[in-house]
C-alpha cells in the first residue's frame, strides 16, 4: 500500500511537470497569436500537413487548451494533496500500532 502511494505520487509529479510544460508552450503560442494583426494568415499543423486556420478560431482554441490544462493541474494538485493526507493517516496508524505492540511487549515481560 505504501509502495503504491509512492508510485502514484511519482506518476502525479511527472504528469504535473508535463502539464506545466504544455501550459508554458500554450502561453507562448497565445502571446504570439496576440501579436498578430487580425488579417494575418495562421496555419495549424495537422499530422504532416499545414492547414489554414482562422486567427480568431486559433486564439479560441489556445484559450480553451490553457483553461483545460489549468483545470487538469488543479485536479492533479487535489489528488496529490489527498494522497499526502492518506499517507499521513497511514503513518499515524502505524505509530499507534507500534505503540500498542510496545505496550503489549512491556506488559508481557513484567
Amino acid at each position: 500500500m505504501i509502495m503504491n502511494n509512492f508510485v502514484d505520487r511519482e506518476r502525479n509529479m511527472v504528469n504535473r511537470q508535463q502539464l506545466e510544460g504544455q501550459l508554458t508552450e500554450n502561453n507562448l503560442v497565445k502571446t504570439e497569436l496576440d501579436l498578430l494583426d487580425d488579417d494575418a494568415t495562421v496555419y495549424k499543423l495537422i499530422g504532416p500537413v499545414l492547414v489554414k486556420q482562422d486567427l480568431t478560431e486559433a486564439r479560441q482554441n489556445v484559450d480553451k487548451r490553457i483553461d483545460y490544462i489549468n483545470t487538469e493541474i488543479k485536479r492533479l494538485e487535489e489528488t496529490m494533496a489527498d494522497a499526502v493526507k492518506k499517507q499521513e493517516e497511514q503513518k499515524e496508524l502505524l505509530i499507534k500500532m507500534q505503540n500498542s505492540m510496545k505496550e503489549m511487549m512491556s506488559s508481557t515481560h513484567k
